[in-house]
C-alpha cells in the first residue's frame, strides 16, 4: 500500500467579508467551496486570506472559517502568518497552510535571511533626501508535516510581490493613472526588487533545510506572480544550468507543472493570454514520488479585459494547482542510516559525520 499525498495551492483573491466587495462573501462561498472540495487536498496552501475585525476581539480569519464549513478542511490542522507587530493575523494577505496530517512545527520568515535593501528613488517628487529600506512586506510561511509513514515534508507557502508598480510620490494622477512613464518604470523596478528579494530569502531557507538534511522532502507552493523562465523563479529553482555547479544538482527545485500539456498550462488569464503564475516546486527526493499535476482552470475568467461595465466574478482570478504524490507505506531508510545502525550510532550522529554538502 502507498500513501497518497495531494498538495494544492490556491490564491483565493481577497477572501474577506467587507460589504463594499462585489460580489460579497455570501455569493462567493458556494463557488469557492466546490472548488476546494474538488481539490481533494491533503495539504492546502492558501494566499490572500484576509482577517476580520470583531468588536472587542482580536482579528480573526472568520471569512475563511465560514468558507471551510462543511468541507473536510474544517477539521484540518492549520497554521498562518502573523503580523510581528500585533502578534495577530494581519488584515490583508495572510498565508495559510491546512494539513490533514500532523504539523510538527512551523515558522515564518520576513527579512530573517535577507535584510531590507536601501534605495533612494530617483524620480520621486519632492526628491528623497536619503535612501530608504525596501521591505517586501509578505513573509514566507514554512511548516514541517509528518506523514503516516514517519516521513516529514517541508511545506513552504509563498505569495511573491505582483508586477503592479510600487507607488512613487508625485507621479500619480487623481484617477490613479501615471503622470509620467519614468515614474511608472521606477515603480515596476521597485516591485521587482521586492519580488526577487522574497525569492532570495526563500532560496536561502531551502539551502538551510538541505544543510540540515540533504535528503529533505521539500515543496514550495504559492502565487509566484511570475512564469517559470523569469528571474524570481529561477532564483528559487537553482538550476545547474545557472549555477554551473553539478555538485548542487541535488539541491535543484523542480516545477511540477511541466508534465501538463502547454495549451492547458496556465493559472491566470491576462488580456486573453494564459499565464502560469501559481507553482509547486519540489526537491529531487520529493520528485521521486511525484505522479502528476492538475490545474483547475476550466472556469477561469479574464478580469483584465475592459468592458463597458466591469464584471466582478465570484471565482478567484487564479486557478488552483495540485501536485499528486504516492509515497511508500514505510519510510525508506537511507544508506547512511543503515550503516549507522550497524555501527550502533544514532541517526543524528550519522548525519553529523557525513561530508558537508555545499550550501545553495
Amino acid at each position: 500500500m502507498t500513501i497518497r499525498l495531494r498538495i494544492a495551492t490556491f490564491n483565493l483573491m481577497t477572501l474577506d467579508d467587507r460589504r463594499d466587495l462585489l460580489p460579497g462573501l455570501e455569493e462567493r462561498i458556494p463557488i469557492l467551496r466546490l472548488q476546494l472540495i474538488r481539490l481533494d487536498a491533503d495539504i492546502l496552501c492558501l494566499q490572500e486570506v484576509y482577517g476580520q475585525h470583531e468588536r472587542g476581539k482580536k482579528i480573526r480569519l472568520s471569512a475563511l472559517n465560514r468558507l471551510l464549513e462543511c468541507t473536510p478542511y474544517e477539521g484540518y490542522r492549520r497554521v498562518t502568518t502573523i503580523d510581528p507587530a500585533t502578534k495577530e493575523v494581519s488584515e490583508r494577505h495572510n498565508l495559510v497552510i491546512l494539513s490533514r496530517y500532523e504539523i510538527l512545527e512551523h515558522d515564518q520568515y520576513l527579512h530573517e535571511y535577507a535584510p531590507s535593501p536601501c534605495y533612494k528613488k530617483v524620480t520621486a517628487l519632492p526628491e528623497e533626501s536619503n535612501a530608504m529600506p525596501i521591505s517586501w512586506q509578505r513573509p514566507i510561511l514554512h511548516a514541517k508535516v509528518e506523514l503516516p509513514n514517519g516521513m516529514v515534508v517541508d511545506v513552504i507557502n509563498l505569495h511573491l510581490k505582483s508586477r503592479r508598480p510600487t507607488n512613487i510620490q508625485g507621479h500619480r494622477l487623481p484617477d490613479k493613472s501615471w503622470k509620467t512613464a519614468s515614474g511608472w518604470a521606477e515603480g515596476v523596478f521597485i516591485s521587482s526588487m521586492k519580488r526577487i528579494g522574497q525569492a532570495l530569502e526563500t532560496r536561502i531557507l531551502i539551502g538551510k533545510l538541505f544543510d540540515e538534511d540533504p535528503d529533505s522532502l521539500i515543496a514550495v507552493c504559492g502565487d509566484f506572480n511570475e512564469e517559470l523562465d523569469e528571474v524570481s523563479i529561477e532564483a528559487i529553482r537553482g538550476d545547474v544550468e545557472n549555477t554551473g555547479n553539478t555538485d548542487l544538482a541535488m539541491r535543484v527545485m523542480v516545477p511540477t507543472e511541466i508534465n501538463v500539456p502547454e495549451p492547458a498550462r496556465y493559472s491566470f488569464l491576462h488580456n486573453g493570454k494564459g499565464k502560469m503564475l501559481d507553482h509547486i516546486l519540489v526537491s529531487r527526493n520529493m520528485l521521486a514520488y511525484f505522479r502528476g499535476t492538475e490545474v483547475h482552470n476550466e472556469l477561469l475568467h479574464d478580469t483584465s479585459m475592459v468592458y463597458p461595465e466591469r464584471i466582478f466574478y465570484p471565482e478567484s482570478d487564479h486557478a488552483p494547482v495540485i501536485a499528486h504524490f504516492e509515497l511508500p507505506e514505510k519510510r525508506i531508510k537511507r544508506q547512511a542510516e543503515e550503516d549507522g545502525e550497524e555501527a550502533g550510532m544514532p541517526v543524528h550522529q550519522v548525519r553529523a559525520v557525513q561530508e558537508p554538502i555545499r550550501q545553495a
